[in-house]
């Protein structure tokens, strides 16, 4: 794998760092995604009415997922410098299926059933995904990918969360967003060049420069209990030291669903058996599809970012088998799924560390802490307007991530501008527009009443595949930009096809787990 000529990355995917720096830019890149991949399992177990003594051993749980899915993305996967974590595009399947079960009155608890039926939804679904990834069905897309499709599909990775609540909320401390974001800026823009850390940890720096101040104005009652940027030390005392984590562990002793069996020295212990329907997995099929979408966008904002070429089919293919694996994983585990991350993508843009070793090193700093209940507590603590000047500066990198992909087409063509444009505005409008309609329930209802097309569009399977790939705004504007580039006259040079084939990545230089392992290859990375 090589690097172009004009990479500004400080540490490029087969670099390695000393351990020291790679164990701090390893946790510099989980500091990136941290906010999400604790957003998810907070709103799961609000939704779940999960009772309060279970949520550190939940969350923990999405952190052991996180790290042993990154580290099997980047050893036998893609192998690209990129976290795994929970996909939000999974979220709204999961919330309909928890909300229709709680609501069912299940026998036993009603978060615990609602979590056995998620997990059965998410197993089924994987497997499709495998299926997709491992047979080269969406590799296969790969020539009919301009840079005028990748273009806003990127960007609208980076322009999904400008809503966040973290950023616009009414109530969110303006003042304390601020400092990050401008301390982000200051350490990565600035005097990045003043000193070599600076450059090399401009996000962690800003993190831990404004949690420390909001931690002292907390302290000292500036920033009262009920306010945003509040920090709460008081919840990471009482969380529990260690918090065991295990496969299928949302079982009860001689509760329903549940088995269980005896171990010597531990005694016995209850396994809960995922449950399998079939309206919660077409609802999240439509989930995994979507996240398949944004993968592929993140694979190409990856490459760029890391100053090579565009992923090769092959490549493409070996990252969406190992995302479906890992959601096998996460499934059996009690998780919500696994995807690839764009908020440690944006972090590469920022400092110029593309190094596949300091993620690997990050993962396995994130899989121990998973098992202690103090880690997950102080990291939710981290106050939202910190997280919100994060994500400004991570996800505006993306955006222009995306947008330079554009510099290989022709920007005078006014199908060009028209594709892009119109994309861009879709993958804006059409997921605000779904979450004004507020659940896939509601969307469902009012599919019904479409005149002629009623009774096909409000079936469950249609309108719950509609709403969550609907839902999805890279999904949208992608899919979008595909059918208009691919319909629309356009010569290959026009399109940008030529200039972005030849800097490419050719399947050949991509050496699977497979290729290296078992048949012993040494070519390719």
């Amino acid at each position: 794998m090589s690097r172009s000529d004009d990479s500004f990355v400080a540490y490029g995917i087969e670099d390695r760092p000393p351990l020291g720096t790679s164990l701090l830019l390893g946790v510099q890149h989980y500091l990136t995604m941290v906010g999400a991949n604790i957003a998810v399992p907070l709103i799961l177990a609000g939704a779940l009415g999960m009772p309060a003594e279970i949520i550190p051993r939940f969350v923990g749980t999405f952190f052991v997922i996180s790290g042993v899915a990154t580290l099997a993305q980047t050893t036998f996967g893609n192998r690209y410098p990129i976290v795994q974590g929970a996909p939000f595009s999974m979220l709204a399947p999961a919330l309909a299926v928890v909300g229709v079960v709680t609501a069912s009155d299940p026998a036993g608890p009603a978060w615990q059933a609602a979590l056995l039926q998620l997990q059965g939804a998410i197993l089924v679904a994987a497997l499709a995904e495998i299926a997709v990834g491992y047979f080269g069905l969406l590799g296969k897309l790969r020539s009919f990918l301009s840079p005028v499709v990748i273009a806003p599909t990127i960007a609208l990775i980076g322009l999904s969360l400008f809503n966040t609540p973290q950023v616009t909320a009414a109530t969110t401390n303006v003042p304390l967003l601020a400092l990050t974001l401008l301390l982000i800026v200051l350490f990565s823009q600035y005097i990045d060049t003043a000193h070599r850390v600076f450059g090399l940890f401009p996000v962690l720096l800003g993190i831990v420069v404004a949690y420390g101040i909001a931690a002292v104005l907390s302290a000292v009652g500036v920033y009262a209990p009920d306010t945003s940027g509040y920090v709460d030390f008081g919840t990471v005392l009482s969380a529990p030291a260690f918090v065991p984590i295990y496969p299928l562990q949302w079982g009860f002793a001689g509760g329903p669903n549940s088995v269980t069996v005896a171990f010597p020295l531990l005694g016995e212990v209850a396994f809960g058996v995922p449950q399998v329907t079939s309206a919660f997995v077409v609802g999240m099929l439509a989930g995994v599809g979507a996240s398949m979408i944004e993968s592929l966008g993140d694979y190409h904002a990856v490459a760029r970012l890391s100053g090579i070429g565009a992923p090769s089919e092959k490549r493409i293919n070996h990252g969406i088998g190992m995302e479906g694996l890992m959601n096998v994983f996460s499934a059996l585990m009690g998780g919500s799924g696994s995807t690839s991350y764009s908020e440690n993508i944006g972090a590469i843009g920022l400092t110029g560390v593309a190094s596949r070793y300091v993620v690997q090193i990050g993962a396995a700093v994130m899989l121990v802490v998973g098992f202690v209940g103090y880690f997950g507590q102080l990291v939710a603590t981290i106050p939202d307007p910190v997280v919100g000047g994060l994500y400004i500066a991570m996800f505006g990198q993306i955006v222009a991530v995306g947008l330079s992909n554009l510099k290989y087409v022709d920007l005078d063509s006014s199908r060009n501008i028209f594709v892009v444009g119109v994309s861009l505005f879709v993958g804006l409008a059409v997921p605000t527009y779904m979450a004004n309609v507020g659940s896939a329930g509601a969307f469902q209802e009012g599919m019904r009443g479409v005149a002629y097309l009623g009774p096909i569009l409000g079936a469950q399977v249609v309108s719950n595949t509609v709403f969550v790939i609907g839902s999805t705004g890279m999904a949208v504007g992608g899919l979008f930009a595909f059918v208009l580039d691919n319909t629309i006259e356009g010569t290959r040079e026009e399109r940008g096809l030529e200039e972005w084939e030849e800097s490419a990545e050719a399947d050949e230089d991509f050496a699977s787990a497979y290729d290296r392992f078992v048949r012993g290859g040494t070519k390719g990375d």
